[in-house]
Protein backbone atom coordinates (compact mmCIF):
# COMPACT_ATOMS: atom_id res chain seq x y z
CA UNK A 1 0.00 0.00 0.00
CA UNK A 2 1.21 3.36 -0.46
CA UNK A 3 0.56 6.55 0.81
CA UNK A 4 -0.44 8.39 -2.33
CA UNK A 5 -3.76 9.06 -3.97
CA UNK A 6 -4.55 7.39 -7.08
CA UNK A 7 -6.77 9.53 -9.72
CA UNK A 8 -8.51 7.23 -12.40
CA UNK A 9 -10.18 9.15 -15.00
CA UNK A 10 -13.00 7.71 -17.08
CA UNK A 11 -14.30 11.32 -19.09
CA UNK A 12 -17.14 13.16 -18.36
CA UNK A 13 -18.05 16.50 -18.32
CA UNK A 14 -14.67 17.70 -16.31
CA UNK A 15 -13.05 16.40 -19.44
CA UNK A 16 -14.83 17.72 -22.30
CA UNK A 17 -13.98 20.57 -24.43
CA UNK A 18 -15.90 22.64 -26.83
CA UNK A 19 -14.13 23.69 -30.76
CA UNK A 20 -16.86 26.10 -32.17
CA UNK A 21 -19.78 26.92 -32.77
CA UNK A 22 -20.80 23.64 -34.90
CA UNK A 23 -19.27 21.30 -33.10
CA UNK A 24 -20.48 19.30 -30.04
CA UNK A 25 -18.88 18.50 -26.96
CA UNK A 26 -15.96 16.23 -27.30
CA UNK A 27 -14.07 14.33 -24.44
CA UNK A 28 -10.44 14.87 -24.97
CA UNK A 29 -7.16 14.22 -22.59
CA UNK A 30 -7.64 14.80 -19.64
CA UNK A 31 -7.12 18.63 -17.78
CA UNK A 32 -6.59 16.51 -14.47
CA UNK A 33 -2.86 16.68 -14.26
CA UNK A 34 -2.53 20.55 -15.01
CA UNK A 35 -5.84 20.97 -12.45
CA UNK A 36 -3.52 19.44 -9.90
CA UNK A 37 -0.30 21.53 -11.01
CA UNK A 38 -1.77 24.25 -10.75
CA UNK A 39 -2.88 23.83 -7.60
CA UNK A 40 0.12 23.32 -6.46
CA UNK A 41 -0.54 19.83 -4.86
CA UNK A 42 2.04 18.51 -3.01
CA UNK A 43 0.78 14.93 -2.14
CA UNK A 44 2.02 11.93 -4.27
CA UNK A 45 -0.37 10.87 -6.58
CA UNK A 46 -1.02 9.38 -9.66
CA UNK A 47 -3.35 9.88 -12.84
CA UNK A 48 -4.44 6.77 -14.66
CA UNK A 49 -6.96 7.83 -17.72
CA UNK A 50 -9.15 4.05 -17.85
CA UNK A 51 -11.13 6.08 -20.90
CA UNK A 52 -12.81 9.10 -22.51
CA UNK A 53 -16.70 8.37 -22.44
CA UNK A 54 -19.55 10.63 -21.18
CA UNK A 55 -20.96 8.68 -18.40
CA UNK A 56 -24.51 7.95 -20.30
CA UNK A 57 -22.40 5.58 -22.42
CA UNK A 58 -20.59 3.38 -19.66
CA UNK A 59 -20.98 0.11 -19.71
CA UNK A 60 -21.43 -2.49 -16.91
CA UNK A 61 -17.98 -3.81 -18.76
CA UNK A 62 -16.67 -0.26 -18.24
CA UNK A 63 -17.37 -0.24 -14.17
CA UNK A 64 -16.13 -3.77 -14.15
CA UNK A 65 -12.55 -2.22 -15.29
CA UNK A 66 -13.21 0.75 -12.77
CA UNK A 67 -13.44 -1.60 -9.79
CA UNK A 68 -11.17 -3.88 -11.41
CA UNK A 69 -8.41 -0.89 -11.57
CA UNK A 70 -9.54 0.39 -8.04
CA UNK A 71 -9.17 -2.85 -6.46
CA UNK A 72 -5.85 -3.83 -7.76
CA UNK A 73 -4.33 -0.11 -7.28
CA UNK A 74 -1.60 -0.47 -4.25
CA UNK A 75 -2.94 2.75 -3.24
CA UNK A 76 -5.96 2.84 -0.63
CA UNK A 77 -7.08 6.05 -1.25
CA UNK A 78 -8.93 6.57 -4.79
CA UNK A 79 -10.43 9.71 -6.44
CA UNK A 80 -12.35 8.96 -9.36
CA UNK A 81 -13.32 11.36 -12.12
CA UNK A 82 -16.84 10.89 -13.58
CA UNK A 83 -19.72 12.16 -15.37
CA UNK A 84 -22.35 13.32 -13.14
CA UNK A 85 -25.23 11.33 -14.92
CA UNK A 86 -24.58 7.78 -14.16
CA UNK A 87 -22.27 8.73 -10.93
CA UNK A 88 -24.14 7.08 -8.29
CA UNK A 89 -24.38 3.64 -10.33
CA UNK A 90 -20.43 3.29 -10.34
CA UNK A 91 -20.79 4.60 -6.53
CA UNK A 92 -22.54 1.08 -5.93
CA UNK A 93 -20.13 -1.13 -7.68
CA UNK A 94 -17.27 0.34 -6.02
CA UNK A 95 -19.19 -0.13 -3.07
CA UNK A 96 -19.41 -3.86 -3.64
CA UNK A 97 -16.74 -4.67 -5.40
CA UNK A 98 -13.75 -2.37 -3.87
CA UNK A 99 -13.60 -3.31 0.00
CA UNK A 100 -11.61 -1.50 2.34
CA UNK A 101 -10.39 1.72 0.39
CA UNK A 102 -11.71 5.04 0.74
CA UNK A 103 -12.90 6.06 -2.42
CA UNK A 104 -14.52 9.35 -4.04
CA UNK A 105 -16.14 9.86 -7.08
CA UNK A 106 -16.43 14.05 -8.35
CA UNK A 107 -17.23 15.24 -11.87
CA UNK A 108 -18.62 18.75 -12.91
CA UNK A 109 -21.38 20.47 -14.02
CA UNK A 110 -18.99 22.45 -16.88
CA UNK A 111 -15.96 21.46 -17.80
CA UNK A 112 -12.68 22.00 -16.22
CA UNK A 113 -11.48 24.29 -19.53
CA UNK A 114 -13.94 26.81 -18.90
CA UNK A 115 -13.19 29.98 -17.42
CA UNK A 116 -16.73 29.26 -14.57
CA UNK A 117 -16.31 25.78 -13.35
CA UNK A 118 -17.07 23.80 -10.48
CA UNK A 119 -14.13 21.47 -11.23
CA UNK A 120 -11.02 22.32 -9.41
CA UNK A 121 -13.00 23.06 -6.39
CA UNK A 122 -15.00 19.41 -6.85
CA UNK A 123 -11.58 17.88 -7.31
CA UNK A 124 -10.24 19.62 -3.79
CA UNK A 125 -12.99 18.47 -2.27
CA UNK A 126 -12.13 14.85 -3.33
CA UNK A 127 -8.76 15.11 -2.06
CA UNK A 128 -9.90 16.08 1.17
CA UNK A 129 -12.52 13.52 1.47
CA UNK A 130 -10.18 10.70 0.82
CA UNK A 131 -7.35 11.88 2.94
CA UNK A 132 -10.46 12.01 5.99
CA UNK A 133 -13.26 9.90 5.55
CA UNK A 134 -13.86 6.61 6.63
CA UNK A 135 -13.03 3.64 3.97
CA UNK A 136 -15.95 3.88 1.95
CA UNK A 137 -17.15 5.18 -1.23
CA UNK A 138 -18.39 8.90 -1.26
CA UNK A 139 -19.16 11.60 -4.02
CA UNK A 140 -17.91 15.19 -3.92
CA UNK A 141 -20.12 17.69 -6.06
CA UNK A 142 -21.86 21.06 -5.43
CA UNK A 143 -19.59 22.21 -2.14
CA UNK A 144 -21.01 18.64 -0.09
CA UNK A 145 -19.33 15.21 0.65
CA UNK A 146 -22.33 12.36 0.44
CA UNK A 147 -22.67 8.99 1.54
CA UNK A 148 -22.15 7.06 -2.18
CA UNK A 149 -24.91 5.18 -1.67
CA UNK A 150 -27.16 7.81 -0.70
CA UNK A 151 -27.27 10.48 -2.83
CA UNK A 152 -28.64 11.79 -6.33
CA UNK A 153 -28.31 14.09 -8.94
CA UNK A 154 -31.24 16.58 -8.88
CA UNK A 155 -31.28 17.51 -12.49
CA UNK A 156 -33.86 20.34 -12.13
CA UNK A 157 -31.64 21.73 -9.16
CA UNK A 158 -28.05 21.36 -10.77
CA UNK A 159 -26.63 19.75 -7.75
CA UNK A 160 -26.29 16.53 -5.82
CA UNK A 161 -29.00 16.11 -3.21
CA UNK A 162 -28.76 13.26 -0.19
CA UNK A 163 -30.81 11.22 -0.28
Amino acid sequence: MTTGILVLTTGGTIDKNYFDALSEYQIVDSGIPALLAEARVALPCRVVELMRKDSLELTDTDRAAIASAAREAPETRIVVTHGTDTMTETARVLAAEVPGKTICLTGALSPARFAETDAPFNLGMAFACVQTATPGVWIAMSGQVFDGLKVRKDRAAGKFVAL
